[in-house]
């Protein structure tokens, strides 16, 4: 059995209040940033259809835009699918931090590289500009 005298046993008693301060005010802090908004951003949700002959070829410029695309200082978030029904629909989802980040992405070299490479690919676009209101995800 341990023994402590009287000022070990104030100074264990202040050690453990003072961990217990450091854990609450920690998950204080944690609990805050969870809690905080999200920033504003732009996205664009671009719906495409493929020619059937072209598709491997424009999956792969696709592929080779994302690449670049997802390392701009602006970016946030590059995303591509391919429908589970229609192979030949791609979706495309892109977050920027703000609009002069968009601007800054089409201004680019590699896009429009894709852009040319792609144009007689593209059956299809629809192009829907968005503005972030909140984001999920684990």
């Amino acid at each position: 059995m341990l023994a402590f005298d009287a000022n070990q046993g104030v100074a264990v008693i202040s050690f453990v209040r003072t961990i217990v301060l450091a854990v609450a005010l920690l998950g204080v802090a944690l609990t805050a940033n969870a809690q905080a908004p999200n920033p504003p951003y732009v996205a664009t949700v671009v719906d495409l259809e493929i020619a059937p002959a072209e598709l491997e070829r424009f999956l792969t410029t696709l592929k080779e835009n994302a690449a670049a695309t997802i390392k701009e200082p602006g970016c946030r978030r590059y995303d591509f699918m391919q429908s589970a029904t229609n192979p030949l629909q791609i979706l495309i989802y892109e977050v920027y931090e703000n609009a002069a980040a968009v601007q800054a992405h089409r201004d680019t070299e590699h896009f429009k590289k894709y852009v040319a490479a792609t144009k007689d690919m593209v059956l299809k676009r629809q192009s829907r500009p968005m503005v972030g209101l909140a984001t999920h995800s684990k």
